[in-house]
């Protein structure tokens, strides 16, 4: 098995299923899709949060996005050591968790799970102050994940913004 670096950096399928983390992290193995893996985790947030919301009832809807905060937070410190990379693109679960949260706040219609998936992503992939400076300074599996949750709570604002202008507008 090539240990190398350079290996490490090109996780394959192999690595992602030999540690639970690493198939966590890397979003069951969307996040070795090449091309848009954060994207493809964004996505992968749907079924996973419609899941548990047809499973649970409401109150315990919250708490579970948390603990896969919580658990993104674990899985995303150990794969990361293991790619000796701190935040591999592959490692989509912060984009999953993340997402969920929007979801768990937003109406369950198309429009707005579309509004907010466009506005969730441009935040991600922008990094608009402060998440660039978080995504830089902390490190770690915290790290990875809190740049996330800043983006979800910005396209959270923006939606909010949105619903209370649509309000207004209909008065």
């Amino acid at each position: 098995m090539n240990t190398s670096p350079e290996a490490q950096r090109r996780p394959t399928l192999r690595f992602v299923l030999a540690n639970p983390a690493h198939f966590i992290a890397f979003g069951f193995g969307v996040g070795l899709f090449p091309l848009g893996p954060g994207t493809l985790g964004t996505v992968l947030a749907f079924p996973i949060y419609y899941g548990l919301a047809r499973m649970l009832p409401d109150h315990a809807l919250l708490p579970c996005i948390v603990a896969a905060m919580l658990i993104g937070v674990l899985v995303c410190q150990v794969t990361g050591r293991n790619l000796r990379v701190h935040d591999h693109g592959g490692m989509v679960w912060d984009e999953v968790a993340a997402f969920m949260l929007v979801l768990y706040f937003i109406p369950p219609q198309p429009m707005w799970q579309a509004f907010a998936f466009l506005l969730f992503r441009l935040f991600d992939i922008l990094k608009p102050p402060p998440i660039r400076r978080l995504d830089r300074k902390v490190q770690n599996g915290f790290g990875v994940m809190l740049d996330d949750i800043v983006a979800a709570f910005y396209a959270l604002l923006c939606l909010a913004v949105v619903q209370r202008v649509y309000t207004w507008s209909a008065i």
